[in-house]
């Protein structure tokens, strides 16, 4: 918990929060950086999660946007393939996470000038 002024703040909700995380897709990011070695497909973290497949290749389409996660190419011995996923670095994630609040305390900064 983070206490700011008259209110506390849980420090997983501010990293939901400025990453514009859902709550599943925060989840999925959770599960991903709690298995940071293993690699994953959109069909493993619906069966998890309990959610639809078009559920969980949306949340992972939101988070691999936002720049969290690798995605990469298994082809079968059958043809075809698959997309398996796995979480970046969690020194890149805490650089990216802290970005994103820096700008935010500038805006902060900035509009209490204008006031």
């Amino acid at each position: 918990m983070i206490d700011f002024a008259c209110k506390t703040f849980d420090l997983r909700e501010v990293i939901r929060c400025s990453l514009n995380l859902t709550k599943t897709e925060f989840r999925i990011f959770e599960y991903l950086m709690e298995n940071s070695n293993k690699e994953f497909t959109t069909q493993h973290l619906a069966k998890i999660f309990k959610i639809g497949l078009s559920t969980s290749q949306k949340a992972i389409n939101n988070i691999n946007k936002i720049g969290l996660i690798k995605k990469s190419q298994k082809n079968l011995r059958k043809g075809g393939y698959i997309f398996i996923y796995s979480i970046k670095e969690k020194l890149i994630l805490k650089q990216k996470i802290l970005e994103i609040i820096h700008n935010w305390i500038k805006k902060v900064e900035n509009e209490i000038e204008r006031w």
